[in-house]
């Protein structure tokens, strides 16, 4: 029965080493406000790590019972605009026109697979929500996961999602 319990203990630890999060508290916000969904700023050196990030979070909000309006993506192009400052810069100018309440933003600090034989996925997010009149930050949290071998980026920038988006207080 011992050795069962300092089993237990050990995997938790060596499980929960393998994710992290920080953030405030922040303030409690109202799920049925109208929320803006801004560009995620890639500083990775991954390609549009951003936009599959958006996507995902879009998803992570729906789920928590937050409809988000989503930025216009594309400027009269078929090619996407790769420059994340004005990208991010017109989606403030369109939120500020919407009148919304809250608006959700971050950056992605880490989108890969780490070398070696295994190539776990790696994925780092921050997150604010921000007052689009006044541009104060009324909460902010990051998180960070270094996956399992045989997990997907994807997968694993859900999971930090996930545990970051719960930590959203809703009325």
């Amino acid at each position: 029965m011992r050795i069962h319990l300092w089993a237990a203990v050990f995997f938790s630890v060596l499980l929960s080493a393998c994710s992290v999060t920080t953030g405030n508290k922040g303030a409690e916000f109202n799920q049925q406000a109208r929320w803006g969904l801004l560009p995620v700023v890639n500083f990775s050196q991954a390609p549009q790590a951003g936009e599959r990030t958006e996507k995902i979070l879009q998803s992570v909000l729906s789920q928590r019972g937050i409809q988000v309006y989503m930025y216009p993506y594309q400027q009269n192009s078929s090619m996407p605009l790769l420059d994340d400052q004005k990208r991010l810069d017109t989606a403030w100018e369109w939120a500020r026109q919407q009148g919304f309440d809250y608006v959700i933003t971050g950056s992605i600090e880490e989108w890969q697979y780490k070398n070696g034989l295994d190539g776990e996925p790696a994925v780092g997010i921050s997150l604010q929500v921000v007052d689009p009149a006044t541009g104060q930050t009324l909460w902010s949290h990051s998180g960070a996961r270094s996956g399992w071998s045989r997990e997907s980026l994807a997968g694993s920038a859900q999971k930090v999602l996930n545990k970051l988006i719960n930590q959203l207080r809703l009325q």
